[in-house]
């Protein structure tokens, strides 16, 4: 039996069309972690060309920032868990801006 991952909160992930805006904020983190080359084209490490095009029309109503963030600022969060069928487990912690 797979132990339960531990998380305050089961957020449910939402899409909309188009395209949407990454923050520069979360770019720069992107870069730093080397999942973003200097041109802003994404390279998440074992997440399909297909995924990552279906993640960045995705958002979550972030329960730490009390907002709708992107789902790869999510996805890149200390607070990301996992997503399990459409939904993400957030651990919920206070984070440093």
């Amino acid at each position: 039996m797979v132990d339960e991952l531990e998380h305050k909160y089961e957020v449910e992930v939402k899409g909309r069309e188009g395209r949407q805006k990454i923050p520069d904020n979360v770019k720069d983190i992107l870069k730093e972690g080397g999942m973003m080359d200097e041109k802003g084209k994404l390279k998440l490490k074992g997440v399909s060309p297909k995924m990552l095009k279906r993640m960045k029309q995705e958002y979550v109503e972030c329960p730490v920032f009390k907002e709708e963030i992107h789902f790869i600022q999510c996805f890149v969060c200390p607070n990301f868990q996992s997503r399990v069928m459409g939904n993400v487990l957030c651990k919920g912690d206070t984070l440093k801006d």
